[in-house]
């Protein structure tokens, strides 16, 4: 009898795969469509105000701040052998005065330098002069004493490099330097 259960057990087994295989099968009706989600609910006004912001302003000095004219135009620049301010420069003079006026902390150095043309010692002693013309004109405007130095690089420290007019025009100035910080 075992032999005709494990008989049958295989037949029946064997047609149920032949009838899988053999039929083809119908896609499953589309399902209804769901619901519309219900709206999410607002959230109810906070009676706390946003945190106020933790990031600082900073706000260079007009002196550190590079879109400034303090900052831009330091350098006045002279004629050959002369060591008098053009009227041109007039303007940038008065300004680095009175804002050295209105900011008694602060200290700068006016720099005078020469061209390459003529002695070391007279080029110092131009430089020298240039320096102090302007270190005048500040004070006239509104600087204090204890607040510019004039010193001279005489052609020591030149910005055009050329042996010609145009750059010995260029290291003819005198340069209003001010602190780094």
């Amino acid at each position: 009898m075992n032999r005709n259960t494990l008989g049958s057990t295989l037949a029946l087994a064997g047609a149920l795969l032949a009838a899988c295989s053999s039929t083809p099968v119908a896609p499953p009706a589309s399902p209804a469509p769901a619901p519309a989600p219900a709206a999410a609910p607002t959230p109810a006004p906070s009676s706390t105000a946003a945190p106020a912001s933790t990031v600082s302003t900073v706000t260079l000095p007009a002196y550190l701040d590079p879109n400034s004219a303090i900052s831009k135009e330091r350098s006045v620049f002279f004629d050959f052998d002369d060591y008098s301010i053009k009227p041109a420069y007039t303007g940038l003079v008065e300004r680095h005065g009175r804002y050295l006026g209105a900011n008694a902390k602060l200290a700068v150095k006016v720099e005078g330098n020469a061209d390459e043309r003529g002695s070391a010692e007279y080029n110092l002693a131009l430089g020298q002069k240039r320096a102090e013309v302007v270190l005048k004109a500040l004070k006239i405007y509104g600087a204090r004493d204890n607040q510019v130095e004039a010193v001279s690089w005489g052609e020591e420290r030149p910005v055009a490099s050329g042996h010609d007019e145009a750059a010995w025009a260029q290291n003819r100035r005198a340069d209003i330097t001010y602190p780094k910080q």
